[in-house]
């Protein structure tokens, strides 16, 4: 027996939560994208994409990894849905066995330092990951952070990634798994998220409106599923996009109904590739005004309970 062998066969199971926290747009969902190698989180280059706490479970040989993504923390509070997201990042700092704290490679911004400000020094569980190092067009550029960062705060580890290129997500994953307590698995095998289909029917929908609507729609945008009717070979979904306003309204369904229809075709595309069947999706969309104020749409859409 080798002793490599003797090494695998004695390393204990170890299973955990994990925290993920940044600022908005820093890459917090493609990287947990990454991590689970499923899409759990949707992902734009708009801040404030996700809004709710959303996990994802990544289960190897010898570790379960339950990932907890949350909203990008905002320094403004303009809305109750803002301010339900910011509840959402700090809860989830409670009770988890390790934290990712997740900066860009080009450095510290005032707004790196708001979510810094929020994790205690006492911490022994505190990751840094360095993320986008795949932008900075010198590796030695990142020593420099790395000297910096520790500086700030007394990380237990840092590691480079780059979580749209897949670099260094293994070592991440090793470093991570040190701080996870040995124990049975929380989940099966085959699941990856704790999120219902619906609910992730509704979050890529809602991605798929922010990618194609660029800069011209702002953050006032939700998705609702009116109606969800499945077969063993289909599914039928009725969804309803809300906006703040009616000028609004217009830009979201596109010159004769064009831009809904491809919002729709994209969406429909990957909820099929999700429930592994053929989908039918209608969308429909309703103007809401205030909804970001309005306490009880923000529960029936389930952000921030």
């Amino acid at each position: 027996m080798t002793e490599n062998t003797v090494t695998e066969e004695t390393k204990e199971f170890r299973s955990g939560y994990v925290a993920v926290i940044g600022r908005p747009n820093v890459g917090k969902s493609t990287l947990i994208n990454a991590l689970v190698g499923e899409k759990v989180s949707i992902t734009s280059k708009k801040p404030q994409t996700t809004r709710d706490r959303i996990m994802g479970v990544l289960t190897t040989d010898d570790t379960q990894y339950i990932f907890v993504d949350t909203p990008g923390f905002q320094t403004k509070h303009s809305s109750e849905l803002l301010s339900r997201m910011n509840q959402s990042v700090k809860s989830s700092l409670a009770d988890v066995d390790a934290v990712v704290l997740v900066i860009e490679a080009t450095g510290w911004r005032p707004e790196d330092l708001t979510v810094l400000s929020l994790l205690s020094k006492e911490a022994k569980n505190v990751i840094l990951a360095i993320n986008k190092t795949d932008e900075v067009k010198e590796s030695e550029a990142v020593l420099p952070l790395i000297t910096e960062s520790m500086q700030k705060f007394p990380f237990a580890e840092v590691v480079p990634v780059s979580a749209e290129k897949g670099r260094q997500l293994k070592v991440l994953l090793e470093v991570i798994r040190k701080f996870l307590p040995e124990g049975d698995k929380l989940f099966e095998d085959d699941i990856y998220t704790d999120k219902s289909p619906r609910f992730l029917a509704a979050e890529i929908i809602r991605e798929k409106a922010f990618r194609l609507l660029g800069d011209e729609l702002p953050y006032g945008v939700a998705v609702m599923i009116d109606k969800w009717e499945e077969t063993d070979k289909l599914a039928r979904i009725f969804a309803t996009l809300i906006v703040n306003r009616e000028s609004h309204k217009g830009i979201v369904i596109g010159e004769k109904g064009a831009k809904l229809r491809e919002i729709s075709r994209l969406a429909r595309e990957d909820i099929e590739e999700m429930l592994g069947k053929k989908v039918y999706l209608e969308v429909w969309v309703r103007v809401r005004k205030g909804w970001g104020d309005d306490a009880g749409v923000l529960k029936s859409l389930g952000y921030g309970q």
